[in-house]
Formats: C-alpha cells, sequence, structure tokens
C-alpha cells in the first residue's frame, strides 16, 4: 500500500506559525520547530501584557498630574478629592492630557478643587456635636433604672430560697445513721476473703516437680520436637511455639 503524506495540510500548519514568527532572529524564524516554541511564549507575553498596559498608563497619568498639582501647591489625592466634591468627573487620562498641553485650563480645575475642600471642611464640625450631644443622655438615664430594679429581684430570689435550705438539712440528719449501719453490714463479708488468699497460696508452693524436670535435662536430646513444646508450656516459657529444637534445648536446660 502506498504511503500517504500530510502534504498540504502539513504545509500549510506550518506556513501559518512561520508567518506569525517573521522577524524573529535567527533559526526562530526559518525552523518551524524553533519557532513554534517562540510564538507559543510570544502569544503568552502578549495575553499578560494588554492587562499590564493598562496598568502602566494609569501610573504615567497618575505622575503627570502630581507633578502639575504640585507646581500649584496641592498633591495628587487632595486635587482628586476636591474635584469629586465639587462634582467634576473628568478621568485621568484627560487630566494628564491638559496637564501637558494645556495648563492655564488645568489651573482652572486646581481652583475648583480647592473651592471643593474649602466648602465641605466647615460643614462636617457641626453635624458631629449635635449627633452626641443626642446620644449621650439617652444611653446614662437607661441603665440606671434597670439595674436598680433588677438588684431588688436578686435580694428577693435569694432571701426565699434560705429558709427551705434548713428544713432540707434537718430531713438528712436522720437517714446519715442508716449509712453507718450499712457500711457496718459491709464490712462483716470482707472478713470472708482471707480463706481465698490462703487457697491461692497453697498451689504456688508446688515449685518441685520444676526441679525433678530440670534434673532430668539429659533426656531431652531424646524427645520430640512435640514433646519438648510441652515441657515447654509447663515450665511457663514464653515464645516456645515459636522456637526451634536447638533453642527449646537451651531454653529447658
Amino acid at each position: 500500500m502506498a504511503r500517504i503524506k500530510g502534504g498540504n495540510v502539513a504545509k500549510n500548519r506550518r506556513r501559518k506559525i512561520l508567518k506569525l514568527a517573521k522577524g524573529y532572529y535567527g533559526s526562530k524564524r526559518t525552523l518551524y520547530k524553533t519557532a513554534h516554541e517562540q510564538v507559543m511564549k510570544s502569544l503568552t507575553y502578549a495575553y499578560r501584557d494588554r492587562k499590564q498596559r493598562k496598568r502602566r498608563f494609569r501610573k504615567l497619568w497618575i505622575t503627570r498630574i502630581n507633578a502639575a498639582t504640585r507646581m500649584s501647591g496641592m498633591s495628587y489625592s487632595q486635587f482628586m478629592h476636591g474635584l469629586k466634591l465639587a462634582g467634576v468627573e473628568v478621568n485621568r487620562k484627560m487630566l494628564a492630557e491638559i496637564a501637558v498641553h494645556d495648563m492655564d485650563t488645568f489651573n482652572n480645575l486646581v481652583k475648583l478643587s480647592q473651592d471643593g475642600l474649602s466648602a465641605n471642611v466647615e460643614a462636617p464640625k457641626a453635624a458631629p456635636e449635635k449627633e452626641v450631644a443626642k446620644k449621650a443622655p439617652v444611653k446614662k438615664a437607661a441603665p440606671k433604672k434597670v439595674v436598680a430594679e433588677k438588684v431588688e429581684e436578686k435580694e428577693v430570689a435569694k432571701k426565699a430560697p434560705v429558709k427551705k435550705e434548713t428544713h432540707k438539712k434537718v430531713e438528712e440528719k436522720a437517714p446519715a445513721k442508716k449509712v453507718e449501719e450499712k457500711v457496718v453490714a459491709k464490712k462483716a463479708p470482707v472478713k470472708k476473703a482471707a480463706p481465698k488468699k490462703v487457697e491461692e497460696k497453697a498451689p504456688a508452693k508446688k515449685t518441685a516437680p520444676k526441679k525433678v524436670v530440670k534434673e532430668a535435662a539429659v533426656d531431652y536430646s531424646k524427645m520430640t520436637v512435640a514433646e519438648l513444646k510441652a515441657v515447654a508450656k509447663e515450665q511457663k516459657i514464653t515464645g516456645y511455639s515459636k522456637l526451634k529444637k536447638a533453642e527449646l534445648l537451651v531454653a529447658l536446660k
């Protein structure tokens, strides 16, 4: 079967990348592989810088406005705040253009911002004094009466249960004697625990058969592994199930 190449499809795809790489240095504009790598990077840089371009221009406009306002004795922040108070809505791009090309109109804008600041400085002084004068007496009068009423209610509530507590104490004294009788009745069977201890100590003295098993250690080598494990179990050797014959012989000796 005949081999089919990409032909026109692959050629057009590569031609598109090389067209985007036109003007690049060296092999980046002639070889497809290096051109494709550089074009992909260039497209990401372009996407990023389309957003950064707006930030850079805003910085440039602010520096130009600040330089122009400093000449008239104002800062950038005061100038913009005064324009907002005066109702002047001009963006920073147009203010920067006016500051560069038409200084007379820019000075008029500076006067408007100064008037807006001066008009707004006198008004807020009277407002906070009236608010403080109204709020202060209202807050002080209410809590005093409420506290006095609550204190009286608490005193009355505390005095009533004090008398009931005395009756409770008198009633509780009578059953206190019964508790002592119960304690005495329980102490009697405690003495019956002594014979149990004597029974436990008696089998503990059976240490003699262990010595007999150790004396017959010569015969361990003739025993099977099962018999050795049985002897180890009787002598309470730990881990006897996992030990081999040689280890069991050493443990039993």
